[in-house]
């Protein structure tokens, strides 16, 4: 899954700094339903990094039923918060 289609997919722009809140919420509420219909293992763990990125991922225990899923999504958050605390 492209970043760039995801976003446009869901919110409409690319460029979702400048959305207004409503959109930016209603972008993570089409992200969620999607995210709950998802079957496909790598789609779903997509979602749910996007979903991380913008501050919306639901729990661990909830996303992934799998351990080795849970602990990839940890790697991915390490590693986004990691690459936050450089830039800061």
């Amino acid at each position: 899954m492209d970043f760039d289609q995801l976003l446009v997919r869901f919110f409409g722009t690319a460029e979702i700094a400048d959305l207004p809140p409503d959109r930016l919420a209603a972008g993570m509420d089409r992200l969620r339903v999607q995210f709950g219909l998802e079957r496909d293992g790598g789609r779903r763990f997509a979602l749910w990094c996007l979903a991380y990125m913008l501050g919306g991922a639901p729990e661990l225990d909830v996303a992934f039923e799998d351990e080795a899923d849970r602990e990839a999504a940890r790697d991915f958050m390490d590693t986004i918060d990691q690459e936050i605390e450089a830039e800061e």
